[in-house]
């Protein structure tokens, strides 16, 4: 069996970096990918697709990248479900990222290239923690 996917968009709005209880750094964003073709008005559309990435690489991610950035994310597809506030059962689809390559530079920080800062680390066993 297989479950690998890898996307290339924008983010919608800046990383949001967390610790688990054990101090494990967790960051949060969504992409913006857009679809490969046009809508019946002629528009692009896209999709909005939640990206978890965890440890160093996530700390990375809130160092270096941010709203607008165009990144490339490797990573597997998880679903999860909880219970809301309401009582029912929610949900949950997002990327799980293996590997997050800055595609562009946030501002004009250096000459520096970002695109592959961060390290791969392999996520098969992680459990999310929220």
């Amino acid at each position: 069996m297989l479950n690998r996917v890898i996307l290339i968009g924008r983010l919608t709005k800046d990383p949001e970096l967390r610790y688990t209880p054990n101090g494990i750094a967790v960051a949060s964003f969504t992409l913006a990918v857009n679809r490969p073709f046009n809508n019946q008005q002629g528009e692009q559309e896209a999709d909005f697709i939640p990206i978890v990435v965890w440890r160093k690489q996530a700390e990375n991610c809130a160092n270096y990248i941010g709203k607008g950035s165009l990144v490339a994310v490797e990573g597997r597809i998880q679903t999860r479900t909880y219970d809301g506030k309401d009582g029912q059962r929610r949900y949950v689809t997002e990327v799980i990222a293996d590997n997050v390559r800055f595609l562009d530079k946030r501002g004009s920080t250096s000459a520096q290239d970002f695109s592959s800062v961060g390290s791969e680390v392999d996520l098969a066993d992680e459990e999310i923690p929220f």
